[in-house]
C-alpha cells in the first residue's frame, strides 16, 4: 500500500538549524486515498524515540510536534502513517530536522568587525572584508555544524572550501528585532588537526544603500559576523571553534560592493589560499570585538528563517553579442533576470572592465539604456555608473568574476575596456533569487497566452530574492506592495515561509500608534517617527498588506497560527486607520461642511496615499512628482537633508482628496479582520469590527454614491473596487458593472486601472456576466494591453502599461508584477481552480473548479501543488462539447461548476464532466 509523502516541518523540507520550539508536522496523504481518519507520527529525537500512537484525527497539516521537549542542536527523524478509506497505510519515507541554537549562552562564539579605523569609508566604496580565524580538533570527528549570521551579508568558508549555497545571506530582516542564522552541515569539511574559518562580509541590506532614499547605515554604521563550528566527537564531548580573540581582517579583492552600488574587484589584490590553515596574515589586522571602543554587543534576536535560502537558480548563455561603438560590446541574455553575470574571460593582467546592466537597450544606438535602473531620488552619481559593476584582472588563468556581494536587474550587459572579443562561452547570466518550490503551471491553446504566462512567471520569480521588492533595479527593501501581489505569487511558487518571514519583519517595525510602513524591514529606523521622508507610509492598499497577506496566506495554505501570530499587528493597523478616519477631516470638506455629518468619522479622507497608482491615463486622484523634482538636489546625505528636499514634492500629494481610494481599503481591511477574528474566536472585536465594516461602507455609499447611482469619481479603479470589495448596494451592482463596461468601451476595449486595481480587472468582468468583455480585454494587442508587452519583446512586465513605447524606448522599471496579475484570471477562471472560500477549509481542502471558456480558446490546463496535494483542471470544446477532467487530490473536496450551470460536488480521485456548449460561449 502507498505511505503519506511529501513530509514538511514548519514551511520547510528537512530543515536544519531550526529555532521553532514546538515545530509543526505536514504531509500528504497516500495516493488513492480519499479521507485520513487517524494518523501515527513516530520520531526518534537524539536516539529517544518519541511515539504519538494512533491518533483519530483528519489533521495532516501543521500538526504541532509532542515529543520530548527540544534542545539546541537535537536531531530528529520522523515518519507518519495514516488510517484512511483503504485501510492502514504503510510508514512514510523518514524526514529530518535538526534543531539550531535556542539559547543565548549556546553561543561561545563573539560577535567581531572589521577593523575599519576611526573613519568608515563611504557608501558605495566599502570594501568585501576577509575574515579568518583557525581552530585545533583533536579527536576524529562523527558530526560537525556550522552556524554564521551577520550584519551585512557574508560567504563563509572551511579549510578553503565554500561552505552551503546560500547567497546574499543571512537574507534581509528586521535587524533591530531579529536576524537570520544559517546552519550548515560542514562535517566532511572539518579535519583532525587545524581548521580554518573564513568569511567575506560586505554591507548588503544593514548598512548598504537599499531603499528608495538610498541613504546609508539604514540598521547600523558598522558591518560583523557571527560564527560558531561545533564539532561532536564518539564520545560525546564536543569542540567549538567561533569568531573572537584573535581573528584577523583585511581588504582582497573586492575593493567596494553594495547592493544598489554594484561590486568592484581588483584580482591583482586577491590572496589565494587566505582561507586555508595556516595561511600567512602578514598585514592582517586584529579585528575588533563587538562591546569594544564603545561599540554595541549586538542582542538582536537569533532566529531561523521560515523561508528557503536565495541561491543561484539559473543561468543564461548570451543570445546575441553587439558590437554599437569601438571598445564596447552588448550582450543579450534574452530574459529580464534579478541577479548577476559570470565571466570568465578577464584579459591581460591590469584589464579594467566596466560593466553597466540594463533592462533595455536604446533603439537608436543599439547601446544599453540605464534609465530604467535610475535611483528613484537621483541626488548622487553612483560610483560605478547605473547597475554598474568594474573588475580588474590579475591575468591568472581560472580568475571567474562573479559577484556576490552585489545584484542587478537586467536583460543586457555592456562591457568596456576588454581588448577581445567576448564570445558566448565567456559570459553568462546567473538568476538569483528564493529558491522557492514552484507550485503552479498554466497552458491553453494560444501560444500568445502561454507567452503572457511565462512573461508574468518571470515577473514574479525576480521579484522574490529574500523580501519581496517592488522591482528589481532601483531598491532592494521588501515593499508592502506584496499585499496586491502576493495572491498571483501563490499560483506560480509555494510563498508561504517567505511571507512568513516578511509579515514578522513588517510587524517588528510597525510604529507604536499601528501605522505601517512603506518597506518592510525599514532602514530609515526609529527617526522616522518624525520624518517627512516617511510620509507615503501608512497609505491604503499599500499598508493594507499588513491584514491582506496574513488573509492570503491562511486562504492558500491553511496556517491558523500565523493568523494568530498577526493578528495584533493587523488590529492595531485598523485601529490606526480608524483614528485617522474619526479624528481628521480633509479640508475641502472642511470648507463645504464646517459641520461634519454624521458617516464622516468613518472616511479616510486625509494623508499620502499613491492613489490608483501609474493609470494609463493622466491620474484623476493622485498628483505625482515630476522627475525634475525627484532629481533635484545632489547634497542630500542624512535623513533631515532628504526631508527638506521632500516636503514641498509630497506635500502637494497630502493634498488631494483620497477619500474614495482610502475609505475602500479601510472597509476592506476591516471587513477581513472581522472574519479573522472570528475564526480565532475573537467574540467580541468580530462583533466591533463587523460593525465598523458596515459603517465605513455605509459612509462610502452616502459620500461617493450618487442618488442616480454613479459614482464620484467615474474610472474603472473606482468602479472594480466598489464590486469588489462590495461596496455598492446589491441593488446598484448591475448598473456599477454596466458603466465598467461602458468606461472599457470609452477606452477602446483597453484597461484603465494602475497598480492597486489592475488584479481586479478581468476577474470583476468575469463575475459580474460580462466574461466576453475580460477576454476582449485578454486579447487586445494595442496599447494600452498586456499583449504590446509581447509585441515590443517585453520579456517581463514593465511598471506602466506602456513600458516599451512603439518606437522602442524603455519607460520606468521593466518588471514590476502589477501586470502579472492577469494568472489570476488565468487560473482562477479560465482553467477555473481556485479556494472555495470556505471559512473552515482553508489552503484548497475544499475548492472550487468553474472554467468559463471564451476568447477561441479550445482547451486550458492548470496544475497547482496545494497543502493537500496536485490540483489538476483541463478542459477541451470539440464538437461542441466541454469536457473538463478533474484531479482531487486525497483529502479534499472539489466544487465543480461547468459552462452550462450544472454542478458537482466531487471526492478525491480523477473525474470528467461534459456539457454542451453553444457557439457564443467558445468566441465570447
Amino acid at each position: 500500500m502507498s505511505a503519506p509523502n511529501n513530509l514538511r516541518v514548519e514551511h520547510l523540507v528537512d530543515p536544519l538549524g531550526l529555532t521553532v520550539r514546538v515545530p509543526r508536522l505536514s504531509w500528504w496523504l497516500p495516493e488513492g486515498t480519499r479521507r485520513q481518519s487517524a494518523y501515527r507520527i513516530r520520531a526518534v529525537v537524539d536516539g529517544v524515540g518519541w511515539d504519538t500512537g494512533r491518533v483519530e484525527s483528519d489533521r495532516s497539516l501543521f500538526v504541532p510536534y509532542g515529543g520530548p521537549a527540544l534542545r539546541s542542536g537535537q536531531r530528529v527523524s520522523w515518519a507518519v502513517k495514516v488510517w484512511t478509506d483503504t485501510g492502514e497505510s504503510a510508514w512514510s519515507p523518514t524526514a529530518r530536522w535538526e534543531m539550531g541554537l535556542l539559547e543565548p549562552e549556546d553561543w561561545v562564539a563573539s560577535w567581531i568587525r572589521p577593523d575599519e579605523g576611526a573613519a568608515v569609508p563611504p557608501a558605495g566604496w566599502r570594501p568585501g572584508y576577509l575574515l579568518r580565524g583557525e581552530g585545533l580538533v583533536t579527536r576524529p570527528v562523527r558530526a560537525a555544524r556550522l552556524y554564521v549570521t551577520a550584519q551585512g551579508v557574508y560567504e563563509v568558508f572551511l579549510n578553503g572550501t565554500r561552505v552551503g549555497d546560500a547567497e546574499l545571506a543571512p537574507g534581509p530582516s528586521a535587524y533591530r528585532s531579529r536576524l537570520q542564522v544559517q546552519a550548515y552541515d560542514v562535517t566532511e569539511l572539518v579535519t583532525v588537526g587545524t581548521n580554518a574559518l573564513g568569511a567575506i562580509v560586505s554591507d548588503g541590506w544593514y548598512r548598504g544603500r537599499t531603499c528608495y532614499h538610498r541613504l546609508p547605515d539604514g540598521f547600523g554604521e558598522r558591518t560583523g559576523l557571527l560564527a560558531q563550528l561545533q564539532v561532536e566527537h564518539d564520545d560525546a564531548t564536543r569542540t567549538v571553534i567561533g569568531t573572537g580573540p584573535g581573528w584577523r581582517g583585511t581588504v582582497g579583492a573586492i575593493r567596494a560592493a553594495d547592493l544598489s552600488d554594484g561590486q568592484e574587484t581588483d584580482f591583482r589584490h586577491d590572496r589565494p589560499g587566505w582561507d586555508r590553515p595556516g595561511a600567512a596574515v602578514t598585514g592582517w589586522s586584529p579585528v575588533r570585538l563587538a562591546g569594544e571602543r564603545g561599540d554595541e554587543v549586538p542582542t538582536t534576536r537569533l532566529v531561523s528563517s521560515p523561508a528557503p535560502p536565495i541561491r543561484r537558480l539559473a543561468s543564461l548563455r548570451p543570445v546575441a553579442i553587439t558590437r554599437p561603438r569601438p571598445g564596447s560590446q552588448v550582450v543579450d541574455f534574452g530574459q529580464n533576470i534579478h541577479g548577476w553575470v559570470r565571466l570568465t574571460r578577464l584579459g591581460p593582467a591590469g584589464t579594467a572592465l566596466a560593466l553597466a546592466h540594463a533592462e533595455a537597450l536604446d533603439p537608436v544606438t543599439g547601446d544599453v539604456d540605464p534609465s530604467t535602473g535610475e535611483a528613484t531620488i537621483r541626488w548622487y552619481e553612483p560610483p560605478r555608473g547605473v547597475q554598474g559593476d568594474r573588475v580588474v584582472s590579475a591575468g591568472r588563468p581560472g580568475d571567474v568574476f562573479e559577484p556576490r556581494h552585489t545584484r542587478h536587474g537586467f536583460r543586457y550587459l555592456r562591457i568596456e575596456g576588454h581588448p577581445e572579443e567576448i564570445t558566448a562561452d565567456d559570459v553568462s547570466a546567473v538568476v538569483v533569487g528564493s529558491d522557492l518550490p514552484r507550485t503552479g503551471w498554466f497552458q491553453c491553446s494560444d501560444e500568445r497566452i502561454n507567452q503572457l504566462y511565462e512573461v508574468a512567471f518571470w515577473t514574479l520569480r525576480n521579484q522574490q530574492w529574500g523580501t519581496p521588492t517592488a522591482e528589481i533595479t532601483r531598491e532592494c527593501s521588501g515593499g508592502t506592495d506584496w499585499g496586491v501581489n502576493v495572491p498571483t505569487g501563490v499560483l506560480f511558487h509555494d510563498v508561504s515561509g517567505f511571507s512568513v518571514s516578511w509579515l514578522r519583519d513588517l510587524a517588528a517595525d510597525q510604529w507604536p500608534d499601528g501605522k505601517i510602513r512603506n518597506y518592510a524591514p525599514d532602514p530609515l529606523g526609529p527617526g522616522s517617527l518624525t520624518a517627512h521622508a516617511a510620509v507615503p507610509q501608512g497609505q491604503a492598499a499599500w499598508a493594507d498588506a499588513a491584514v491582506l497577506v496574513p488573509w492570503e496566506i491562511w486562504r492558500v495554505y491553511g496556517d491558523e497560527e500565523l493568523l494568530a501570530e498577526q493578528y495584533p499587528s493587523m488590529a492595531a493597523w485598523v485601529d490606526y486607520v480608524a483614528t485617522v478616519a474619526r479624528e481628521q477631516r480633509h479640508h475641502s470638506r472642511r470648507a463645504a461642511r464646517p459641520d461634519p455629518a454624521p458617516h464622516e468619522r468613518f472616511l479616510w479622507d486625509t494623508g499620502y496615499h499613491f492613489g490608483e497608482f501609474l493609470e494609463p491615463a493622466p491620474p484623476r486622484e493622485t498628483p505625482r512628482p515630476t522627475q525634475q523634482e525627484l532629481a533635484w538636489g545632489r547634497e542630500i546625505h542624512t535623513l533631515d537633508e532628504i526631508d527638506a528636499f521632500l516636503v514641498p514634492v509630497f506635500g502637494r500629494v497630502e493634498d488631494a482628496d483620497h477619500g474614495i481610494f482610502a475609505t475602500a481599503y479601510f472597509h476592506q481591511s476591516t471587513a477581513l479582520l472581522a472574519r479573522v477574528a472570528a475564526h480565532l474566536g475573537h467574540a467580541a472585536d468580530a462583533e466591533r469590527y463587523q460593525a465598523l465594516a458596515a459603517s465605513i461602507r455605509a459612509a462610502w455609499q452616502a459620500e461617493f454614491v450618487h442618488a442616480d447611482g454613479t459614482l464620484a469619481v467615474d474610472t474603472q479603479a473606482t468602479h472594480l473596487r466598489a464590486l469588489a470589495f462590495g461596496l455598492v448596494p446589491d441593488e446598484l451592482r448591475e448598473q456599477t458593472a454596466r458603466r465598467l463596461v461602458e468606461l472599457i468601451r470609452e477606452a477602446g476595449t483597453h484597461p484603465g486601472t494602475g497598480l492597486p486595481s489592475t488584479r481586479l480587472l478581468l476577474p470583476v468582468l468575469a463575475d459580474t456576466g460580462h466574461v466576453d468583455v475580460a477576454y476582449e480585454l485578454l486579447f487586445q494587442d494595442t496599447e494600452p494591453s498586456w499583449l504590446t508587452t509581447l509585441d515590443r519583446g517585453g520579456t517581463t512586465f514593465a511598471e506602466i502599461w506602456n513600458g516599451i513605447s512603439a518606437d522602442g524606448h524603455a519607460r520606468l522599471a521593466q518588471n514590476f508584477p502589477a501586470r502579472a496579475s492577469v494568472v489570476e484570471f488565468l487560473h482562477g477562471h479560465v482553467a477555473g481552480i481556485a479556494p472555495s472560500g470556505d471559512p473552515d477549509a482553508p489552503g484548497y481542502r475544499r475548492f472550487r473548479v468553474a472554467p468559463r471558456p471564451g476568447g477561441g480558446l479550445t482547451w486550458a490546463e492548470a496544475r497547482l501543488d496545494s497543502p493537500y496535494g496536485r490540483v489538476e483542471a483541463s478542459w477541451r470544446i470539440e464538437d461542441g462539447r466541454f469536457s473538463l477532467t478533474v484531479v482531487v487530490p486525497p483529502g479534499t473536496t472539489a466544487e465543480i461548476t461547468l459552462p452550462d450551470g450544472s454542478h458537482a460536488e466531487v471526492e478525491p480521485g480523477a473525474s470528467v464532466h461534459t456539457c454542451a456548449l453553444d457557439r457564443e460561449a467558445v468566441t465570447a
